[in-house]
C-alpha cells in the first residue's frame, strides 16, 4: 500500500474567505494528520519559562503537580527576526505595511511579513498566463525530477528566507514557535511533503489515470487504448487561501508545478514558513520563478485571490462551504467530521480496534480533518468510550521542543476558552456524559496561549447536539446508533472507516454519497493513500475533459 499517515487542517476561519487574524474559530480546520528564513537564536537572548502545571489530580487519576517537567523549559530565548516580502511572480517586493509573527509562547516577533493589498494582485494577474509558458516550456518528466530535487533540498537544505537564510531545524523552530505544533510535529509535516515530492511520478500517473502527460502540455493527444483525448487547462495558475493551524494542507498543492500550472499562495498569518520555504526550494531546483507569486494579507486578499484567479483551493468553516458549494471555480476543503463507524458483526470484538481509534483521534495532535471526530456503534458504546478516555484523558501539557508532546498550543487569544464553554454547555443534554472528567480539567491556560486536552464524550444517541461536532484538538464523541440507521446518521464525512465484513452492508456504504474517503476494514482515518484523490481530483479540477478531433497528420506532427 502506497500511503502514509497524514493530517490536513480541519477547519479555517467561518467569518471570512482568508484566515481573520483575531478570528480564528474554535473548531478544526480543513486538514492531516498529516505538512523561516533566516531565523536562529541571538546571543545574549532573554530566556523565558514554559511552566507546566498538572492538568489531573494527584493520585491514582492524575499526576502530582508539575510530575511532567517540574522545571521550565529554559529553550525558548529571542529568536533574531526576519523581514519576509511579498512574491510577485518570483520578485521581492517590500511592503510599507507589515505584520508581525509571533512566538506564542515568549510574545517575541519571529518575522514581519509584507502585506499585498488588493490592488497588488489585480495588476499581477494580468501577467498570469506567463506562470504556465515558463512551465511549459520545461517537458512535465523533467519538472517530475526538479520535485524530487525539491524535495531533498526542502527537507535538508539551508535556504533563503526573507534577509536571511534558514535551516530545517530553524524551519521546525519557527514553525512550532508561531502555529503551537510540537517541534517534532513539524519535522513530520517536513517529511509528508517530501514524500509526495519525492514520489511525484507515481502520484501523477495515478490521479491523470495513467494519461500521458504529455497530453497536458499540448493539449491534446492519443491515449494508449488509440482514443484522441484533449485536456484544457481551465487557468494558468492555481490560487490557494491557506490557514495556519496545520501544515499538512501543502501536499495538495504540490503536484500543480509539475503539471504546468502556476501558483497563486495566500499563507496563513501564522505560517508563512511552508510556502516560502517550499518556493524556495523550487527555484534552487530549477522552477522558473515567474510560476509562483505570494501575498500574504489579511482577509480582503484571500477575497482577493478568490475573486480573480479562475481556480482557487480553500480552507474554510461549514459556512465557507455552503458559501461556495456548486461553483466549480472554487475547491472548498472544510471541516472532516471524520468517523470510526462498527458493524454489528465486529463490534463485540471493539477491544481489537482501541489502537486503531486512539491514533485516529490524537496524532497530530487532532488538527486534521482527517482525524477522528466520532466512533458509533450499536452496542459497547459506554465501554469503548471508556476504554478511549483511559488512553486519551491522561495525556499532558509538554512543552513544544518535547520529542514526546502530542498537543498543540491555542495561540489565538480566548479560542481555546471559547472551545472549553461551548463544550461544557454541550454537555448539559441528557444523555451526554464525560467519559474523561476523572482525569481533571480540559482547559490549560498559558500566559500567552492555552490548550485543551483531550475529550472522549458519549453521546446515547446520534440526536444529541454533540454528536456531529469536532474541534482543533484530540476530541471524539463515542455515538450509540443503530446499524440500520448509521449511515444516514453520521450526515457529511470526509473519512469514514466502516470495520465490517458484512457484504450488503459494505455496499450500501459503496454507494453511501455523503461519504468522502472510504476504508472498509480497521484502517485508521489518517492513514492515506497519495495514489488516490483527496476531496476532489486537482487533475479533474484544473484540466477540463472535451471533445477534439483533427486530421491524422496533425496527430502525428
Amino acid at each position: 500500500m502506497f500511503s502514509v499517515y497524514i493530517a490536513l487542517p480541519r477547519q479555517a476561519s467561518p467569518v471570512r474567505v482568508a484566515q481573520g487574524r483575531d478570528r480564528q474559530q474554535s473548531q478544526r480546520l480543513c486538514s492531516d494528520s498529516t505538512n523561516l528564513i533566516g531565523i536562529g537564536y541571538a546571543r545574549g537572548s532573554r530566556r523565558k519559562d514554559f511552566r507546566l502545571e498538572s492538568a489531573g489530580p494527584a493520585g491514582a487519576n492524575g499526576p502530582e503537580p508539575n510530575q511532567h517537567n517540574p522545571v521550565a523549559s529554559d529553550r525558548f530565548g529571542d529568536i533574531a527576526m526576519v523581514k519576509i516580502p511579498v512574491l510577485r511572480w518570483g520578485q521581492p517586493y517590500e511592503s510599507l505595511e507589515l505584520d508581525n509573527v509571533i512566538h506564542f509562547i515568549t510574545g517575541e516577533t519571529l518575522a514581519r511579513v509584507s502585506q499585498a493589498n488588493p490592488g497588488l494582485l489585480a495588476k499581477d494577474i494580468k501577467k498570469a498566463a506567463r506562470a504556465r509558458a515558463a512551465l511549459r516550456e520545461i517537458p512535465i518528466r523533467e519538472l517530475v525530477q526538479i520535485m524530487k530535487k525539491a524535495a531533498d533540498l526542502y527537507r535538508d537544505a539551508t535556504l533563503p528566507m526573507g534577509d536571511g537564510t534558514q535551516t530545517p531545524d530553524d524551519f521546525a523552530r519557527q514553525q512550532s514557535a508561531s502555529t503551537g505544533l510540537p517541534e517534532h510535529m513539524c519535522k513530520f509535516n517536513m517529511s509528508k511533503n517530501h514524500f509526495v515530492l519525492s514520489n511525484m511520478d507515481r502520484i501523477l500517473d495515478c490521479l491523470t489515470r495513467g494519461l500521458p502527460l504529455d497530453i497536458l502540455t499540448r493539449g491534446y493527444g492519443e491515449e494508449g487504448r488509440g482514443v484522441v483525448v484533449s485536456y484544457q487547462a481551465q487557468s494558468p495558475v492555481l490560487g490557494l487561501v491557506l490557514p495556519s493551524n496545520s501544515p499538512g494542507v501543502h501536499t495538495l498543492w504540490l503536484p500543480v508545478i509539475p503539471m504546468q500550472v502556476g501558483l497563486v499562495l495566500k499563507p496563513g498569518p501564522q505560517e508563512p514558513w511552508t510556502p516560502y520555504r517550499m518556493a524556495a526550494a523550487f527555484f534552487e531546483a530549477g522552477v522558473p520563478r515567474e510560476a509562483i507569486s505570494i501575498y500574504p494579507g489579511g482577509a480582503e486578499m484571500g477575497a482577493e485571490v478568490v475573486g480573480r484567479v479562475p481556480r482557487v483551493k480553500i480552507f474554510g468553516s461549514t459556512e465557507t462551504v455552503k458559501r461556495y458549494h456548486g461553483n466549480p471555480c472554487v475547491q472548498v476543503h472544510g471541516p472532516g467530521f471524520s468517523k470510526i463507524i462498527l458493524g454489528d458483526d465486529c463490534v463485540d470484538d471493539w477491544q481489537k480496534y482501541i489502537d486503531l481509534m486512539v491514533d485516529s483521534v490524537y496524532l497530530n495532535s487532532g488538527r486534521g480533518c482527517i482525524n477522528c471526530s466520532g466512533v458509533w456503534a450499536s452496542r459497547h458504546t459506554k465501554e469503548i468510550a471508556q476504554a478511549l478516555a483511559e488512553r486519551l484523558g491522561p495525556m499532558e501539557v509538554k512543552p513544544p521542543d518535547d520529542p514526546n508532546a502530542v498537543l498543540a498550543a491555542f495561540t489565538v487569544p480566548g479560542q481555546a476558552q471559547g472551545v472549553n464553554a461551548s463544550i461544557l454547555d454541550k454537555l448539559k443534554e441528557d444523555g451526554v456524559t464525560d467519559m474523561t472528567a476523572k482525569f481533571g480539567p480540559r482547559l490549560v491556560e498559558k500566559e500567552r496561549c492555552a490548550y485543551l486536552r483531550p475529550w472522549v464524550i458519549h453521546a446515547d444517541s446520534p440526536e444529541r447536539k454533540i454528536a456531529q461536532t469536532e474541534y482543533m484538538f484530540p476530541y471524539v464523541t463515542v455515538v450509540q446508533c443503530p446499524q440500520s440507521e448509521m449511515i444516514e446518521k453520521i450526515s457529511q464525512t470526509l473519512v469514514c472507516s466502516a470495520i465490517t465484513n458484512d457484504p450488503a452492508w459494505s455496499q450500501q456504504l459503496l454507494e453511501a454519497t455523503n461519504i468522502d474517503r472510504l476504508n472498509i476494514g480497521p484502517i485508521p482515518t489518517i492513514k492515506l493513500d497519495w495514489l488516490q484523490p483527496h476531496e476532489g481530483n486537482i487533475v479533474d479540477f484544473l484540466f477540463r475533459a472535451r471533445a477534439f478531433q483533427t486530421t491524422p497528420e496533425r496527430m502525428k506532427a
